[in-house]
């Protein structure tokens, strides 16, 4: 899923440099060099200056925490900061921040969560393209849906 994320922050303002940051990290990632990755998405954290900035940072943070616990934390700190949003900037990212929370709540033994996060994601499937990355999320939400029935 790593390309096609990829191509979801792509959906954000690239022209943003916190959000440069955070591609930059997801070329790090892609190409095995999870330090420099972990780095460029803590300082698009560090940087960051609105909720949209910070949302998105907090996204890219939470894949590499060390403990399901720190990863969950930073999931809902993207979810709450995409809350804060309110020029629309975001509402292509809810599905995502949705499943994140959905697989680390699942990953918890949270299964009740889980299965609302994963609802909640597929009721705004809809703002997913019909790409490769908006295919991907959605199985992913399917899939998240199926194990929680």
């Amino acid at each position: 899923m790593e390309g096609s994320l990829e191509r979801g922050i792509c959906m954000m303002d690239p022209k943003n440099p916190i959000v440069w940051l955070c591609v930059q990290g997801m070329q790090a990632e892609a190409g095995g060099k999870l330090e420099a990755a972990h780095l460029l998405f803590t300082r698009a954290w560090e940087e960051s200056h609105t909720d949209y900035e910070a949302c998105v940072a907090a996204h890219y943070v939470a894949r590499h925490q060390k403990t399901a616990e720190e990863t969950l934390r930073w999931n809902q700190e993207a979810l709450d900061r995409a809350d804060l949003v309110k020029n629309g900037a975001v509402q292509g990212f809810y599905p995502s921040l949705y499943l994140n929370l959905a697989q680390s709540h699942a990953s918890l033994g949270n299964r009740e969560e889980a299965k609302k996060y994963y609802e909640w994601a597929s009721l705004t499937s809809s703002a997913l393209s019909g790409d490769v990355y908006g295919k991907t999320v959605r199985d992913a939400i399917a899939r998240g849906l199926e194990r929680t029935d």
